[in-house]
């Protein structure tokens, strides 16, 4: 069995335990330093010289790991160097959206390979749905030319309610007692494993994006709905049952709207790209003008407001900064409760740069306390669109190597 079988085996015992798990401790550690001897990987996993080369040799074999000849030393037999052979693994993220999708490619070392640019996909809680999205993902790998039995792992991401650690899905295509990545499994032939999408993205920031040496980061996915991606002490915080981060959620404003909860008066209903939208259009439909006043209104959609801002849209701006200002309210609480070091502003609403920040910084200035926001800063997203492909690659690779 090739470590590429190995890894995706979920019931080894034993002696395949233990060598599955050498391997994926060797592979980590050439994660973190390129490449080394055997005498480091003595060193590092506590274990005799003929038993490491055992394994390298199981891993040359497989096609994962390379022996680049001897270097120099001080005395002695010159000893070898290993390390990772390029593109011999791969990582699968998809990043699904309300209506369309990313997808896209990471190697071993953390390199992205490839990422698309949006596909369009209708995102329902329906068995249809979720077929259109397996045959989705299977087309790209056809496309991608990415052989399918390198790639170690799928990591895809969700809005709402999603427990990582059981592979459930509460908010889309929770159709059956089957976990979700058990039934992408079957459908994709791979290894899945789900994240919610604001923790990915905030992830994909914090390992390759804006985040340099801040350990408490607060990540706002601001979409159609409003999520927050938490991390503490470097690590993800999932809380109890791994639904941590529902900020859109909190009921903020005592009004009668019906959030798509079901609960009335969620930050959700003032505040989201859904909630722009609806706005947007009672504005226009009681006489307010915007360059979109010549669409139908029932065509007008978030991303159409998002593109008329970035044109110099007066009525777009306007409600963006409204929206802003209660965003900046609410990101006032997380500050007063958290005392991060940064917080990012990514999602489709941070496209529009600093129509959306200021009225969120002015905010913060107001309803925070200044003896905690002083230590806070508010940046913008780094990696934009690709921050959730990003992140779920690079969590399926450290789950999969127990790369902490």
């Amino acid at each position: 069995m090739t470590f590429f079988q190995e890894i995706n085996e979920e019931n080894l015992s034993g002696v395949a335990h233990k060598n599955i798990t050498l391997k994926k401790a060797i592979i980590s550690y050439f994660v973190k330093t390129g490449s080394c001897t055997i005498a480091d990987l003595c060193a590092e996993v506590g274990l005799s010289a003929p038993k490491i080369n055992a394994v390298l040799n199981e891993l040359i074999t497989d096609g994962l790991v390379q022996d680049f000849g001897k270097i120099e030393s001080r005395g002695g037999r010159k000893p070898n160097l290993y390390g990772l052979v390029l593109g011999s693994g791969f990582f699968l993220g998809v990043d699904v959206k309300q209506n369309h999708l990313y997808l896209g490619f990471t190697d071993l070392q953390k390199n992205v390979v490839h990422i698309t640019d949006e596909r369009p996909y209708n995102l329902e809680n329906s068995k249809e749905s979720l077929e259109e999205l397996c045959a989705l993902i299977n087309a790209y790998i056809k496309e991608s030319h990415v052989p399918k039995d390198k790639i170690l792992g799928i990591g895809l991401n969700l809005s709402g309610r999603i427990n990582y650690a059981t592979g459930y899905s509460y908010s889309f295509f929770n159709l059956d007692e089957e976990p979700l990545s058990k039934r992408l499994e079957q459908f994709l032939g791979i290894r899945v494993f789900l994240e919610n999408d604001s923790r990915a993205m905030a992830f994909g920031e914090y390992s390759t994006g804006v985040v340099h040496e801040e350990k408490d980061v607060l990540f706002l996915n601001m979409d159609y709905g409003i999520g927050v991606g938490i991390v503490i002490n470097g690590q993800l915080y999932y809380g109890k049952s791994g639904f941590a981060g529902e900020f859109g959620h909190i009921p903020f404003f005592n009004n009668e709207i019906i959030c798509r909860c079901g609960k009335r008066g969620c930050l959700e209903t003032e505040v989201s790209g859904t909630a722009l939208t609806r706005i947007f259009k009672e504005k226009l439909l009681s006489g307010s003008s915007s360059i979109l006043s010549t669409m139908k209104i029932d065509e007008i959609n978030f991303e159409h407001i998002i593109q008329a801002a970035n044109n110099d849209d007066v009525l777009a701006i306007e409600q963006i900064a409204s929206m802003g200002e209660k965003l900046g309210r609410g990101i006032a609480v997380l500050i007063n409760i958290f005392n991060p070091e940064l917080v990012i502003l990514g999602g489709s609403l941070a496209e529009t740069g600093e129509y959306i920040r200021l009225p969120v910084k002015s905010a913060l200035n107001k309803y925070s306390l200044s003896l905690v926001n002083n230590d806070t800063h508010i940046k913008m997203s780094k990696l934009g669109k690709q921050a959730g492909v990003i992140g779920a690659c690079l969590l399926v690779r450290n789950r999969l190597l127990s790369i902490l």
